[in-house]
């Protein structure tokens, strides 16, 4: 399959972020389109801490995704001590890309997703809670409505930074800053424009616990969000597809879990 590498342009500036070294960008995955059906989009934030792009939560998913009818694009954001909302910004201008590309690329532009996996769901998560606030609109040079996200499908996803914090993303994004720590606690930011969410967890995840999904699902539910979530009893952190496509070992290959991409693609399709 031939993609397409696209540059994410962010003026870093304009947020007071330091731009040296950051060159973002986003991957297409072409799709093709028949009798003027418009496809959705779903741009992808593979985890890794904040810390690096995890290869296994990337072209696996995008695959995967294309061939159940969607539009898949692969976000390579910044990491390693870059500042909130670096990332953020980059995710932002990715939706806003994908929108202004819909009629070039097959899309509907009201059909825009965001999936994220664990430091990458916590992305997912900051551009579906943060789209219609000031800060990213006015860095961006553009309307609310532009970033605006539909869907988002959070998988294993880091969501807090109190106590069930996994503590390498949150260090990485807010560099001991306490205020961004409370800011970034995404249970605490859910609101009425926050989109429709599919979610699923490991109960038995030992690296970002299960209270992350169980607290975002709750502020969910008292914000009268749509929502569908999966905890499974099993099978701990970062399984991706958990089948042998993604898995680091067999014990990453977990029958019960693999119905998630089908599920979330039946969850996306009603929207």
């Amino acid at each position: 399959m031939k993609t397409e590498t696209i540059s994410i342009k962010v003026n870093y500036s304009a947020a007071g972020l330091n731009s040296d070294g950051l060159c973002p960008t986003l991957e297409r995955y072409p799709v093709v389109t028949t009798m003027g059906y418009k496809k959705t989009a779903v741009i992808i934030c593979p985890g890794g801490g904040y810390e690096y792009v995890s290869e296994r939560e990337a072209e696996p998913i995008a695959i995967k995704f294309a061939s159940l009818g969607f539009a898949p694009f692969i976000l390579n954001y910044s990491c390693v001590k870059k500042k909130f909302p670096t990332a953020l910004l980059e995710a932002a201008e990715a939706v806003r890309f994908v929108r202004s590309h819909a009629d070039e690329y097959g899309i509907d532009p009201n059909k825009i997703a965001v999936m994220g996996f664990s430091a990458g769901g916590h992305l997912a998560a900051s551009i579906a809670n943060f789209w219609h606030e000031d800060f990213l609109s006015s860095a961006l040079g553009c309307k609310k409505e532009d970033i605006k996200v539909n869907c988002s499908v959070l998988c294993y996803p880091v969501i807090t930074f109190g106590e069930y914090a996994h503590e390498g993303s949150r260090d990485n994004i807010c560099l001991g800053d306490k205020e961004l720590e409370e800011l970034n606690c995404l249970e605490n930011r859910v609101n009425p424009n926050t989109p429709p969410t599919f979610i699923w967890h490991t109960s038995d995840d030992g690296c970002v616990p299960v209270e992350n999904s169980l607290f975002y699902t709750l502020a969910l539910s008292k914000n009268h969000i749509p929502f569908e979530a999966h905890i499974y009893p099993f099978g701990g952190h970062g399984l991706s597809l958990a089948d042998r496509v993604t898995a680091w070992n067999n014990d990453q290959i977990i029958p019960n879990v693999q119905p998630w991409a089908e599920l979330a693609a039946e969850w996306l399709n009603r929207f």
